[in-house]
């Protein structure tokens, strides 16, 4: 197992604070079973099976999924989720691409002008062994590099470092109604169309191009079928019904649009289209949970944070938070008045005046680096509280509230 990275809320570390008194002894991050963490249904399946021993690093959790297609890390319980339904996706298309409905899609697809099939990378991916680089510095204490957002956006745009899917061949991306094409299969495997999943998007591409070009119907069925999972694929993997039905270019017009009418900057919403690190459904689920905070004042520091994300895990922390505060909006459990970035960490101010924080883990164990977090004097003097998925060791949900904070155990947000 390579090394891991501090993660997410590890980032909080970074805020060294003075405090008054430290704890009588801290822990060390712990080893748990992946039953600790995952419904029996997940543990195994027909295409994958998540190893036993789960490590963590006081915050998250990071699995290794042993699958027909290679080993999948993933860090955290929600990209577990969506690695599972992944497996089964490509599965799915694998099988489909063996029929021979695929073999007569792509007979016919040689007579169509674009002749794509043959340009998909010739060597497959065979595993995903890439974990998500660490994302603690999304959580330092300098406010000065959210403002550097968006000259890192720029630079890594002019160098070509946007994440691309597949290689399909840009003439077949252009096709008039291939978008779409793809967009149903993605659909019908209940999958993120813009997945970081390179194997996937290259079996989506072939799969879809192959029937696409030869004018036949594509059917695949619903891939979290046979995982034995109870829940729907698309509520797993968090995205929104709309990015199945409008194209890359009409969802960003849309989004776009929707941000100029919460008053934010023209230069800031172009910046948020070509962050690197945020994929077209990472920037719609950022905008859908702006939208549910209608009478929250501060939208615009939202996504200055965005455009400040350096790495793809950073960005799904922020995404996962504020589908938190988007939550509890809707259900009633808060009313936010004011969002707020804290060096780099989002919170919100609700109308009683109480602070919350997000905090998207898995298992928090109480270190130096969660006092410190807890003991911040930043914070003011309102009533503070810690919105959590994931589980608080006994030490730190008694360190949290020594220090004067209450807090919350929610589920892990779908959308």
């Amino acid at each position: 197992m390579k090394s891991l990275h501090l993660s997410t809320i590890a980032a909080i570390a970074l805020c060294q604070p003075a405090f008054a008194q430290a704890p009588a002894a801290f822990e060390t991050p712990v080893v748990l079973k992946a039953a600790d963490l995952l419904p029996a249904e997940m543990l195994q399946g027909p295409t994958h099976r998540v190893r036993e021993q789960v490590v963590t690093d006081g915050f998250l959790a990071h699995f290794e999924i042993d699958t027909d297609f290679g080993t999948f890390e993933a860090v955290g319980v929600p990209q577990v989720q969506r690695r599972i339904i992944e497996a089964e996706a490509i599965r799915k298309l694998v099988e489909t691409s063996k029929g021979d409905l695929f073999a007569e899609g792509l007979k016919r697809s040689v007579t169509q002008p674009i002749d794509a099939v043959k340009n998909i990378a010739k060597d497959p991916v065979t595993s995903i062994k890439r974990a998500p680089k660490t994302v603690g510095h999304f959580f330092s204490k300098v406010g000065a590099s959210v403002g550097r957002g968006a000259e890192k956006v720029k630079q890594s745009s002019e160098e070509g470092k946007s994440p691309s899917a597949g290689d399909i061949g840009n003439a077949a991306k252009n096709a008039a109604g291939f978008d779409k094409a793809r967009l149903d299969t993605a659909k019908q495997l209940g999958v993120d169309p813009y997945t970081d999943n390179a194997r996937l998007q290259e079996e989506m591409n072939k799969v879809t191009w192959a029937f696409f070009a030869g004018g036949l119907p594509l059917r695949v069925g619903a891939a979290v079928a046979s995982a034995g999972i109870a829940v729907t694929a698309t509520n797993m993997v968090g995205v929104p019904e709309e990015t199945y039905a409008l194209t890359q270019a009409e969802l960003a017009l849309r989004d776009n649009r929707s941000l100029t009418a919460m008053g934010l900057k023209e230069g800031d919403i172009k910046d948020f289209q070509i962050q690197p690190n945020l994929s077209t459904t990472r920037r719609h689920r950022i905008v859908k949970a702006l939208e549910a905070l209608p009478g929250a004042a501060g939208r615009g520091r939202i996504i200055l944070l965005a455009n400040s994300c350096e790495t793809t895990a950073q960005a799904d922390f922020l995404v996962a938070a504020l589908a938190m505060l988007a939550e509890r909006q809707a259900s009633g459990a808060a009313d936010y008045k004011d969002l707020h970035v804290f060096g780099r960490l989002p919170g919100a101010t609700t109308a009683s005046g109480t602070l919350e924080v997000p905090a998207p883990v898995d298992h928090v164990t109480w270190t130096e680096q969660v006092a410190g977090f807890a003991q911040r004097d930043d914070l003011g003097t309102a009533p503070k509280l810690l919105v959590h998925t994931g589980r608080l060791s006994e030490a730190t949900l008694a360190g949290f509230t020594a220090a004067g904070w209450k807090t919350a155990a929610v589920a892990y947000p779908l959308r």
